[in-house]
């Protein structure tokens, strides 16, 4: 069976986004040293070491589940969350902008996190669902149906922006699956204790 896991680079102080998040400027001011671990000076993803095969793991997930506000911010990854060919559930209380249309791997759920994460598990078999987005992981942990958090914390502070946890409905008990520690970040795996 399929786990989901919410994957996403963190600031020291729980900043996933810079000031100034929005559609033209996504990730905020300042956002780029939060993927500096990931990425090549040249922009493109890591292909050796411990960034690559971090990356190797997210890649090789079956089906995404991605906030609305990062799907949009982004064109929906022009139809192909970053050229892995698998669905992608977007959880909306509205319906998408019909350009969505022209991206048959976009599905938009309309009756909340927990029927995303199920049709996504659906979708990804025995592959893992990669889940993005701040507000959308604070609904499934909400909803008890996100399986696992992998953090890769960077070390700065970035002061002001969007916070990962902001708000949850109560205590979240966490068991460490793993560390794995660089220069460029630390790689926390935790599962959720139900």
């Amino acid at each position: 069976m399929s786990v989901s896991v919410l994957d996403m680079s963190v600031s020291l102080d729980g900043y996933v986004a810079g000031p100034n998040d929005r559609p033209g400027n996504p990730g905020g001011d300042g956002f780029a040293p939060l993927h500096a671990w990931a990425l090549t000076p040249e922009g493109g993803f890591r292909t050796f070491g411990v960034a690559a095969e971090l990356l190797a793991e997210v890649h090789a997930s079956g089906a995404v589940v991605s906030g609305r506000r990062t799907a949009e911010q982004v064109d929906h990854w022009g139809g192909d969350h970053n050229g892995q060919g698998v669905p992608v559930f977007v959880p909306s209380h509205r319906p998408p902008d019909p350009s969505v249309a022209a991206y048959p791997l976009i599905t938009y759920v309309v009756d909340g996190i927990a029927s995303a994460m199920a049709q996504a598990k659906a979708a990804a078999g025995d592959r893992t669902v990669h889940v993005i987005g701040a507000y959308t992981a604070q609904r499934a942990i909400e909803a008890g149906v996100l399986d696992e958090i992998q953090i890769h914390q960077v070390p700065i502070l970035f002061g002001a922006g969007r916070r990962l946890f902001d708000v949850l409905p109560s205590r979240v008990e966490l068991d460490v699956v793993r560390v794995i520690d660089t220069p460029e970040a630390t790689h926390i795996r935790y599962r959720v204790r139900r």
